[in-house]
Parts: structure tokens; C-alpha cells; sequence
């Protein structure tokens, strides 16, 4: 796999990305909203354009994951045998990188926290640098995670 700003002789060890459960506003926000469509043809039930205002609902909510699920297919994690690259996708048009050297990093420990983080398995990995903290959140299996970048960094000493 190569990457938009990829040096050369740098080696894609693999990306990860936060756990799938962070698109959970937006599934949320599709099924509070089209619920929400019915409403109109409960107060008027013999008014036939009623489904074509759930319809308008169910796009609204339909939107709302979409952007959701964009906000987290396009937030991912890139180790390197030289760094660890954070691109986050804030908005439509809106992404921010962070590049951390292998180098830099002084310790690294990851936990999970809570009954929904063990039920589907999702975590938080710190890593420590003499500039300060970075925190990985709702990262998708932390302790695979933790140990194939724990590896790369002590590969990298």
C-alpha cells in the first residue's frame, strides 16, 4: 500500500482505524428521524402524500449516516517502519494529519474501559512523547493494535 506523502524507503507495516461502533450517532440519528416520518401520517392518516413526507425524513436520516460512516472510513491510522500517521476526517472539507516519529515515542499502554468497550472489543491506546500525549480513541481490537505497534517500535530502537 503506498500513501499520499509516503518518503521513500518508508514501509507500510499495516492501518487500522477506531472501532465501527463510533458511526453509531448517525444510525441513531436514521432511525430517531425516520421514526419521526410517521408522525405527519398518524396526526393525518387519509393524506396520501404522507409517504412522500417519511420519504423526505428517511433521506434526512439517510444523510446523517452516510456522513457518519464518511467521518469514519476516512479517519484511519497509518504505522510505518519510520511513524505513526493520524488523518481524521472532520467534516465534508475538513482533515487533519499527525505525524508521529517511532523515534519520539517514550511509552505507549492501551486500555479498555466499560461493558460496551469489552462487548465489542474497543479501546484507547496512549502513547507518551516528551511533547506530549496522543491518545488513539475507540480503537477497533487495542490489544492487536497495542502489540503490532509496540513491535514496530521496538523494531524501530
Amino acid at each position: 500500500m503506498e500513501f499520499e506523502g509516503q518518503r521513500e524507503g518508508e514501509e507500510v507495516k499495516y492501518v487500522f482505524r477506531r472501532h465501527f461502533v463510533t458511526t453509531i450517532r448517525g444510525w441513531l440519528w436514521l432511525i430517531i428521524v425516520t421514526a419521526l416520518g410517521f408522525v405527519p401520517s398518524l396526526i393525518w392518516p387519509n393524506n396520501s402524500d404522507m409517504f412522500w413526507v417519511w420519504l423526505i425524513f428517511f433521506a434526512v436520516g439517510l444523510m446523517g449516516a452516510v456522513y457518519s460512516w464518511m467521518l469514519w472510513y476516512f479517519s484511519f491510522y497509518i504505522v510505518t517502519n519510520e511513524r505513526l500517521r493520524q488523518t481524521r476526517q472532520k467534516g465534508f472539507f475538513q482533515k487533519s494529519v499527525v505525524d508521529l516519529e517511532l523515534k519520539d515515542i517514550k511509552n505507549m499502554s492501551y486500555g479498555v474501559h466499560g461493558l460496551f468497550a469489552t462487548i465489542f472489543n474497543y479501546g484507547a491506546i496512549l502513547i507518551q512523547t516528551e511533547a506530549g500525549d496522543l491518545v488513539l480513541s475507540m480503537v477497533s481490537h487495542p490489544e492487536t493494535v497495542y502489540n503490532e505497534l509496540e513491535n514496530t517500535w521496538h523494531e524501530k530502537r
